[in-house]
């Protein structure tokens, strides 16, 4: 079971609403910002009062991060890609099956202004 996943952001400031409105179909929101919401070196993203996806100042340059959501429904992952092209997110991939990893494997992907790939999936056949 994963605990959190850190991202390395140039400005995590400027990369937390991004995150906060492409995720929010999640439920995800902004929990914690260290040390304040003025300078943020490190911002906490999670769902129920619990940071799992960390954006943490640092070179993106060196290597750039995938990361997987999990939605319960498809129409979760449509909500998600929407939410993050209309918060400056870029097209990686619109939502749809990739049935190349599974029959069922219903995914949508997006870079961020960083250039990483975040990518929210449904595994469950036909829920929307």
């Amino acid at each position: 079971m994963i605990d959190h996943v850190s991202i390395y952001v140039t400005d995590p400031a400027a990369a937390a609403p991004l995150y906060a409105k492409a995720l929010a179909p999640l439920g995800y929101q902004i929990i914690m910002q260290f040390p304040d919401a003025s300078a943020p070196v490190a911002v906490g993203l999670g769902e129920k009062g619990k940071p799992d996806l960390w954006l943490i100042k640092g070179d993106p340059s060196v290597q750039k991060q995938h990361v997987a959501l999990r939605a319960a429904t498809r129409s979760v992952v449509r909500a998600f890609y929407d939410a993050a092209l209309a918060a400056g997110a870029k097209d990686n991939g619109a939502p749809g099956v990739r049935a190349m990893y599974h029959p069922h494997y219903f995914g949508a992907f997006v870079h961020d202004a960083d250039g990483h790939n975040l990518e929210v999936v449904c595994h469950d056949p036909y829920l929307e």
